[in-house]
């Protein structure tokens, strides 16, 4: 049995598997960065130890220090949660090799499933549908614009190795393959230290549509049920709700099945999630396969009842599902049937109960391109009421740092039909107020108000949301507009203090004009902040990933020269006029709000 558990993550998932160790009388403990010194987090878990730095490598993702602390504190397992390392086999296998039990799938799972390449070979054997793709990595964007000239635009470029939407561009035009491949190799590379690439004929107008694997080592492989999560920017989600609406039986049990066959056939245990995409004439493709829990599964476990972090925990104890012994019953489709595990006993799949939403809580400023925005909650009060659920990694006083993704809380609505459930959403998240940051609460508050939020689940309606309908189609409205509450200095250069505060380092953020004229602490590749004509600045901390220009090139106002590069999202730097470039920062710079990345004149 599990002891004591060492979470290897941040944020709310981290207080979300401290609460569910708590339940199991687990002992968790926590690790944080300086930049979350003092998150909530750290105060949920039972202990919490320190990593110097605030980068992901050389914290969360930093392997020797985080067995160092699982020595140090005790554990006798470790919780890789959601990004970071959960998807990395090395990690796991180290992990097993410590003497430590990890709560996750095997590594040779995480191999196989998490190379897309050999994900797609699978889901071929066991008789899933796929899109045209590549049968191997590619390498290099020439490659990608011979097969988009063989079977047509647009196509998907998709990082070989990890999830979450990272590494994944969609090209419309032959002459855009080249930036998106490179764009596609980088983020790929920082998110899961691989840059290879794929290519796959992108089907028009998807759906997003994923069934929720749980998976023991006694041969049972259940599916509670598909999630729908079409509504992204740039192929991030927003929101998700389950189960997914507007299936035809016929869909939902091949989602399901395909779902099975492919967990079975590679022996896979512990959570997972299988991805599909469902276009707008029906056809449904194989996606990729998510070798962790994914953000999303809260919304689940509101329609299932099913504790999916605590099964998690009993699948790694070499428990069984903890549903497993009762009487079969159907999942979210009334044609789907319990199936029979390898070992020849029937595996039900837990009942759907109702309806409900997941709405991501990012750090985003929806007026400015739905841009990172950290800085600290003054303000954080959320809603109440019958079906409502909010995880979160954050309260009032808490920091949103610039160096992790945006998420700082996730609200679940559950009603028992569709319709209710949108009606108490739109309740939820009028009566949900956080100052301090600009968040996509406003945006949220677009959704459940619009009609194509309710067309979305209905089968006959022309209209419904695609995975890429918010970044073409989506415009604040008058109401969201003014209701993005100004933040003063939002984006206003910072110079950071680090404090030891009761034995805890604590990292304080002050606007650097309060700050002696030349303190030193602020960093970046430019001293200086933007005000000339002619300046092109940062908009907020970020790293600049790449320059699109060369070096006293010519460009027009309105041309993207520069990639920029904070909580995990690349964004472009445009030109603000016409003229010739003077590069002022390199590649690779660490860059503050307003700092001065390049001249024009």
């Amino acid at each position: 049995m599990i002891s004591a558990v060492l979470i290897a993550n941040r944020g709310e998932i981290a207080v979300r598997i401290a609460r569910t160790a708590r339940d199991l009388g687990i002992r968790s403990i926590a690790i944080y960065s300086e930049a979350d010194a003092g998150a909530l987090h750290t105060q949920v878990a039972d202990e919490a130890y320190a990593l110097p730095g605030n980068s992901a490598a050389d914290t969360y993702m930093n392997v020797p220090a985080l067995l160092d602390i699982a020595v140090r504190a005790g554990a006798d397992a470790i919780h890789p949660g959601y990004g970071f390392l959960s998807e990395n086999a090395d990690f796991a296998r180290t992990v097993a090799e410590a003497g430590l039990t990890w709560i996750g799938p095997s590594p040779e799972s995480i191999e196989l499933l998490g190379d897309k390449i050999a994900a797609r070979r699978v889901a071929e054997e066991v008789g899933a549908p796929l899109a045209p793709g590549t049968s191997d990595p590619i390498d290099d964007w020439q490659e990608a614009r011979a097969f988009a000239e063989e079977h047509g635009l647009p196509i998907a470029i998709k990082a070989a190795y990890g999830g979450g939407g990272r590494g994944l561009k969609v090209v419309e035009n032959l002459e855009d393959i080249e930036a998106a491949f490179n764009s596609a190799g980088r983020e790929a590379k920082e998110a899961f230290g691989r840059a290879e690439c794929y290519v796959e004929k992108f089907l028009t107008h998807p759906r997003h549509v994923e069934a929720q694997i749980l998976a023991d080592t006694h041969g049972n492989v259940a599916v509670l049920g598909t999630r729908d999560c079409s509504t992204q920017r740039r192929f991030q989600k927003l929101i998700e709700e389950a189960p997914a609406p507007a299936l035809s039986d016929d869909q939902r049990h091949g989602i399901h099945e395909g779902a099975r066959a492919i967990c079975a056939k590679v022996g896979y245990t512990g959570a997972g999630t299988v991805e599909y995409i469902v276009s707008e004439d029906g056809t449904i493709s194989f996606l990729e396969v998510n070798t962790r829990v994914q953000v999303e599964h809260p919304v689940t476990e509101v329609v299932t009842g099913v504790d999916i972090i605590a099964e998690q925990f009993r699948i790694a104890s070499g428990e069984p599902l903890s549903f497993v012994n009762g009487s079969a019953s159907p999942s979210d489709s009334s044609s789907s049937s319990d199936s029979a595990s390898p070992s020849g006993a029937a595996t039900p799949d837990p009942v759907s109960n109702g309806h409900a939403f997941e709405f991501r809580i990012n750090a985003e400023d929806i007026l400015n391109g739905f841009a990172p925005c950290p800085g600290t909650v003054v303000r954080f009060e959320p809603p109440t009421g019958p079906g409502i659920r909010v995880d979160s990694g954050v309260r009032s006083g808490s920091i949103v740092p610039p160096y992790y993704d945006s998420l700082v809380a996730k609200l679940l609505v559950w009603g028992p039909t569709r319709e209710i459930a949108l009606k108490r959403a739109q309740q939820a998240l009028e009566e949900f107020d956080i100052e301090g940051v600009r968040t996509v609460l406003p945006f949220h508050r677009d959704m459940v108000a619009s009609q194509v939020l309710v067309d979305h689940g209905d089968p006959e309606a022309a209209a419904g949301i695609y995975t890429d309908w918010l970044d073409h189609n989506y415009r604040p409205s008058a109401q969201a507009t003014s209701a993005v509450a100004p933040v003063e200095a939002i984006y206003a250069k910072r110079t950071r203090v680090a404090l030891e505060i009761d034995g805890k380092l604590v990292s304080v953020g002050f606007p650097s004009d309060l700050l002696a004229a030349g303190a030193a602490g602020a960093k970046g590749a430019s001293a200086s902040a933007g005000g000339g004509a002619g300046d092109v600045t940062c908009p907020y901390e970020a790293n600049l990933v790449a320059w699109n220009v060369s070096d006293g090139e010519t460009v027009e106002e309105g041309q993207p020269i520069a990639t920029i590069e904070a909580m995990k999202m690349e964004s472009a730097v445009k030109a603000p006029a016409a003229g010739k470039v003077t590069r002022v920062a390199k590649e690779g710079d660490r860059l503050e709000p307003g700092a001065v990345i390049a001249t024009i004149g």
